[in-house]
C-alpha cells in the first residue's frame, strides 16, 4: 500500500494574493473553473485541499465540484512534486529494456513510492507512459534533464548528482 504524502501545505501570503488576483480576473467569466485551477497549480505547484477551498470560495463554486474537476483531469495533481521530479517511462520499449527494474531501484534508494514525494520535499517519483524517446529506451527524466539508454548500474550515479 502506498503511503500518501505527509508534507503540510505551506502556501505563502504572496501565493495567496496571486491566486486571489487570478480569481478576480475570472470571477464573472463562464467556464472559469479550469483556467483558474491551471493558474492555481502554476502558482502552488499542485492543488491541495486548501487551494481548492480558496478557488471554491472565490468563484462561488461548490467544493465538491472543484474536487471533482481536480481529480478527473490528469493534468491536475493533489500531491506536491519534489524539487527533483523523477519520471520513469514505462512504455513498451522502455519496459522491455528494463525500466521496471529502474523504477524499483529508485524507489528503494530514495524511499519514495510512485506518485509520492519524499517527506523532505526533495524528490517525487512518477511512472509515465511513452515520452517519445523510444530510441533512447529505457528513459527517465529529472525535471528537464533526460537520461537514456540506461542500465541499472547508471541509476545510483544519476541520483547521486541530485542528492548532493
Amino acid at each position: 500500500m502506498a503511503v500518501k504524502n505527509t508534507i503540510p501545505f505551506r502556501g505563502t501570503p504572496q501565493q495567496e494574493q496571486e491566486l486571489q488576483d487570478v480569481i478576480a480576473r475570472y470571477k464573472d467569466c463562464a467556464g472559469a473553473t479550469i483556467p483558474v485551477l491551471h493558474e492555481a497549480q502554476r502558482i502552488y505547484g499542485y492543488l491541495p485541499i486548501e487551494v481548492q477551498k480558496m478557488v471554491s470560495e472565490g468563484l462561488n463554486v461548490p467544493l465538491a465540484e472543484i474536487y471533482g474537476v481536480v481529480t478527473f483531469y490528469t493534468q491536475f495533481t493533489t500531491e506536491p512534486k519534489g524539487a527533483y521530479h523523477i519520471a520513469v517511462c514505462l512504455g513498451t520499449a522502455c519496459y522491455v529494456k528494463g525500466s521496471g527494474d529502474i523504477i524499483d531501484r529508485i524507489k528503494t534508494r530514495l524511499g519514495v513510492d510512485v506518485g509520492s514525494c519524499s517527506n523532505d520535499g526533495k524528490f517525487s517519483l512518477e511512472a509515465t507512459r511513452c515520452i517519445g524517446a523510444c530510441g533512447l529506451a529505457p528513459v527517465l527524466t529529472v525535471n528537464e534533464d533526460v537520461y537514456g539508454r540506461l542500465v541499472l548500474d547508471d541509476i545510483d550515479g544519476i541520483l547521486d548528482k541530485y542528492l548532493k
